[in-house]
């Protein structure tokens, strides 16, 4: 049995779950619903100069399962939503009524 997920994803997203949606997107068992992510897809690692200073260097990049950096820009949603702001002052998630719509709809 396959699990459909509907993950909400924005410009908040980084890093970690950005690694995670875009696995499940690319094995078929999640759709990504919101705005684009972060694109934080990178290790960083200190690298002592002087006691005084130190130097980020960036040691390795993270990519999907189909090899798409996620530093490139972040993941783009299957289905883009963005908040409006009378979303906002309406105390309205259209995202999440959209990723209830994708559920329902399945």
């Amino acid at each position: 049995m396959i699990l459909l997920f509907v993950i909400l994803v924005n410009r908040g997203s980084a890093s970690a779950s950005e690694i995670l949606a875009g696995a499940l997107r690319e094995h078929g068992i999640a759709t990504l619903v919101g705005e684009r992510t972060f694109g934080k897809g990178s290790v960083q690692e200190l690298v002592d100069i002087t006691p005084e200073t130190a130097l980020k260097v960036t040691i390795a990049r993270w990519l999907t399962p189909e090899g798409v950096s996620i530093s490139d820009g972040g993941l783009a949603p299957d289905v883009v939503v963005e908040v409006t702001k009378e979303d906002a002052e309406a105390k309205r998630d259209s995202q999440k009524e959209r990723a209830f719509e994708i559920l329902i709809a399945r």
